[in-house]
C-alpha cells in the first residue's frame, strides 16, 4: 500500500479546491455541490490519549481515513487509495491507526496499520489470511488485538493477536459471528455470534482469553429465540466485569449492564418510546443515551448513582452518532433533511469544519402516515418549494433491510427535489426504529410485504394529489434496488420508470455468490436455503418476474460487489436483452457503492438523464 504523504488535511482540501475553480464552482448546480462539499465523519478518539482522534473524510474527492491531534491541531491524510478507506481503528494508546486493506470494494482483506504520526504501513495482524472482517477490538496494552474473521470455507473465527507471537483461533462457528468489545483490563472478550442459526437475533458469550467461556447470556421467547442481544461495550474501569448490552425485552432495543461475573443484570427501564443505543462515559459514572423514535433522535445522560435520565439539548432531526469526551462534553453528528451534517459539541460551536465550498440546504420533510395491511406506515415526504400536485414522483426505497430513512441530509433524494420531483421515502416493515415487530415482519415473505407497504403509501401520494400516477419513480440501492427490480415485474403498472443500484436480482445465484454473512442473513429471512425453500426464492426473486416488466429499467452495479454480486445481475439483464425491453446498464469498477466523489456524481446525473428521456413532461430546476 502507498505511504502517507505527511500532508496535512488543509493542504489535501486545497488541493481539491484547487480541481474546481471559484468560476466552476458559481455555475455548478446545487445537487452536485452537495456531494462534491468537503465532508466529515464523528471523530473517535484514543482511551488513553484522548487529544488524538481518527474521522472520514471526502476532502480530496475520495473518502479516506484521517488523523487528528487536537493538542496541535494537525491533521493528515492516513489512506490513500484510488477505490476510497472507510473502516478504521484507533488504537486506545492512540499510538496505532489500524485500517482495513480490501481490493477495489470487494471488502475481502486483511488489517494494517500505520503509526498514528505517520510512517510505512505494516500488517496488523500477521498470519492470518484474508477474509471478511467479523469486528475488531484493540487492547489498551498496545500490543493485543481481538480480530474476527469470516470465509465460505471455516465461517466465522476469533483470533487473539499479540505483538510478536501467532494468531490463537479462540472461537469457531459456521453461523455468523463477531468481536464485540475487549475488557478495559484485556481479561474478558464479548463475542456475538448466531449459532442457532437466526442471523436477526444474536446472543452473547464472554470470553477469556484462552477461549474459555465465561458467561453466556440468549434471549428466548416462547420457546424460540426471536429476542436480539447486542454488545455495546464494558465498563471503562480495570477489573469492571459489567457489560453493556442492548435488548429486545420490551419490544424495541434499550440497554441494560450485565455483570458477566455475577450474572446480575441492572434493567434501565427509561420508558422512551423509540429504540434506545448507549455508550459509557469515559469515568464509567454515567451513560451516553441516543433515543430514535419516528425517524428524529435525540440525546440525553443517565446517571447510573442516581438513576436520573437528563436530556441533551440537539436541534430537532437526526444524531448519527454521539460520543462522551473525559471532560464530559459530548460530540455528535447532526442533521435534517434541511440542514446538512455537522460535527457539534455540547461546549458549543462545530468540532470540525472543513475548509472548502460549503453544502447547500433541501427542503424539509413532511412526515405522512398511511394506513397499510401490517398497520401504520411512516413515509417521509419532500417536494419542491411552492409546488403543489400532482408532481412526477420519486420512491427512493432504503436498503437494509434492517435500516430506515430518517430526517437528516441525503444529497440523492435532494437531488431529484432540485429537478422537479417530489421525493417519498417509506419506511416498510422490515424497516428499525418501529419496534421489534416492524422490523421481523418480512419473514418468508421476503420482498412481498415491503411492496405491499409501498403501494399502500403510493396509493395515498395519488389520492392526495401530491403524486402524478403517470409519472412514478421506483428506485433505490442494495435492498432498495432489490425492491425496485421485484416491484417492477410484480406490480408492473404502478410505476413508470425503475432505476435500481446494486441491487438483487436474481435471489437463487445472489445467495450462492455473495459473502458468509449475508448467505446467514438469507437463511434466516427465507426459512433455509434455495434448496430447501426453493419456492420462497422464486417468489421473492425479481428474475421471476422479469418477463412482466414494462417499464424502462435502468442498473447499476460494482463489480467487485461481494452482497450484490454482478453474476446474478447478469442473469438478470440477459433476460430484458432477450425479450427487447428498454433498459440501460452501468457497471462500475468498485464494490457495493463507489467511495469516489466524481463517481457518485456520474452516476446520479446518470440516472437524473434516464429518468428525463423516459418520465416526460420534468422541468428541470437546474
Amino acid at each position: 500500500m502507498t505511504e502517507s504523504n505527511g500532508s496535512d488535511a488543509r493542504e489535501r482540501r486545497d488541493q481539491h479546491e484547487q480541481e474546481v475553480p471559484a468560476g466552476r464552482q458559481e455555475r455548478m448546480p446545487d445537487w452536485e455541490k452537495r456531494f462534491r462539499a468537503p465532508r466529515v465523519s464523528l471523530p473517535d478518539w484514543a482511551e488513553d490519549a484522548p487529544d488524538r482522534s481518527l474521522f472520514v473524510s471526502n476532502a480530496t474527492g475520495t473518502y479516506e481515513l484521517y488523523a487528528w491531534d487536537r493538542s496541535t491541531g494537525g491533521q493528515r491524510q492516513v489512506t490513500d487509495r484510488p477505490n476510497g478507506t472507510t473502516d478504521g481503528v484507533l488504537s486506545p494508546d492512540g499510538a496505532w491507526i489500524w485500517w482495513f486493506d480490501d481490493k477495489d470494494g470487494d471488502e475481502f482483506g486483511v488489517w494494517r496499520r500505520q503509526p498514528f504520526e505517520g510512517g510505512a504501513d505494516e500488517p496488523a495482524a500477521a498470519g492470518l489470511d484474508a477474509s471478511y472482517p467479523a469486528g475488531l477490538a484493540l487492547g489498551r496494552d498496545g500490543r493485543t488485538a481481538v480480530v474476527g474473521r469470516s470465509t465460505d470455507e471455516d465461517g466465522t473465527t476469533i483470533h487473539l493477536v499479540r505483538t510478536g507471537e501467532d494468531p490463537v483461533e479462540i472461537y469457531r462457528h459456521r453461523e455468523s459471528a463477531g468481536v464485540g468489545d475487549l475488557s478495559h483490563d484485556g481479561t474478558l472478550i464479548a463475542i456475538e455470534h448466531t449459532e442457532h442459526g437466526d442471523a436477526m437475533h444474536s446472543a452473547l458469550r464472554v470470553l477469556r482469553p484462552d477461549g474459555t467461556a465465561v458467561a453466556d447470556l440468549d434471549d428466548t421467547e416462547g420457546g424460540t429465540r426471536e429476542l436480539g442481544l447486542e454488545v455495546l461495550g464494558f465498563a471503562p474501569v480495570d477489573g469492571d466485569t459489567r457489560l453493556l448490552i442492548g435488548h429486545q425485552r420490551r419490544g424495541r432495543w434499550e440497554p441494560l449492564v450485565w455483570d458477566v461475573a455475577t450474572g446480575e443484570e441492572a434493567d434501565l427501564a427509561l420508558e422512551l418510546p423509540g429504540d434506545v443505543s448507549a455508550e459509557w462515559y469515559p469515568d464509567g459514572s454515567g451513560l451516553l443515551i441516543v433515543h430514535s423514535f419516528e425517524a428524529r433522535s435525540e440525546l440525553f445522560r443517565y446517571d447510573l448513582s442516581g438513576r436520573a435520565l437528563t436530556e441533551i439539548p440537539t436541534p430537532p432531526g437526526t444524531v448519527s452518532g454521539a460520543t462522551a469526551r473525559p471532560d464530559g462534553s459530548v460530540e455528535y453528528l447532526w442533521s435534517s433533511s434541511a440542514r446538512p451534517s455537522a460535527v457539534r459539541s455540547t461546549t458549543g460551536g462545530v468540532v470540525l469544519d472543513p475548509p472548502g465550498m460549503k453544502s447547500p440546504g433541501s427542503v424539509p420533510v413532511e412526515d405522512v402516515w398511511v394506513e397499510g395491511p401490517g398497520g401504520r406506515i411512516h413515509a417521509l415526504l419532500q417536494r419542491p418549494e411552492g409546488t403543489t400536485g400532482p408532481l412526477p414522483t420519486v420512491f427512493d426505497i432504503h436498503g437494509g433491510p434492517t435500516w430506515h430513512d430518517s430526517d437528516s441530509f441525503a444529497a440523492g433524494p435532494a437531488a431529484w427535489v432540485d429537478h422537479g420531483y417530489a421525493v417519498i421515502r417509506v419506511n416498510y416493515r422490515g424497516s428499525t426504529g418501529y419496534g421489534r415487530a416492524w422490523t421481523d415482519a418480512l419473514k418468508h415473505r421476503v420482498g412481498l410485504i415491503e411492496l405491499e407497504d409501498i403501494a399502500a403509501v403510493r396509493q395515498w401520494a395519488v389520492d392526495s394529489g401530491v403524486a402524478d400516477p403517470e409519472r412514478l419513480i421506483l428506485t433505490g440501492g442494495s435492498w432498495g434496488g432489490y425492491l425496485t427490480l421485484l416491484g417492477l415485474g410484480v406490480q408492473p403498472d404502478a410505476w413508470t420508470l425503475g432505476i435500481a443500484a446494486v441491487p438483487v436480482a436474481d435471489y437463487v445465484t445472489a445467495y450462492h455468490d455473495e459473502m458468509e454473512a449475508l448467505k446467514a442473513m438469507d437463511r434466516t429471512l427465507l426459512g433455509g436455503t434455495p434448496e430447501e425453500v426453493p419456492e420462497r426464492f422464486e417468489a421473492s426473486s425479481p428474475i421471476t418476474y422479469v418477463d412482466r416488466v414494462k417499464a424502462p429499467v435502468y442498473i447499476s452495479a460494482g463489480v467487485n460487489d461481494p452482497r450484490c454480486p454482478i453474476r446474478q445481475i447478469e442473469n438478470y439483464v440477459k433476460r430484458l436483452e432477450a425479450r427487447g425491453a428498454v433498459h440501460e446498464v452501468y457497471r462500475y469498477d468498485a464494490g457495493h457503492g463507489s467511495l469516489v466523489v466524481d463517481e457518485r456524481i456520474k452516476q446520479v446525473r446518470l440516472e437524473l438523464e434516464f429518468a428525463e428521456r423516459y418520465v416526460k413532461g420534468v422541468s428541470a430546476a437546474q
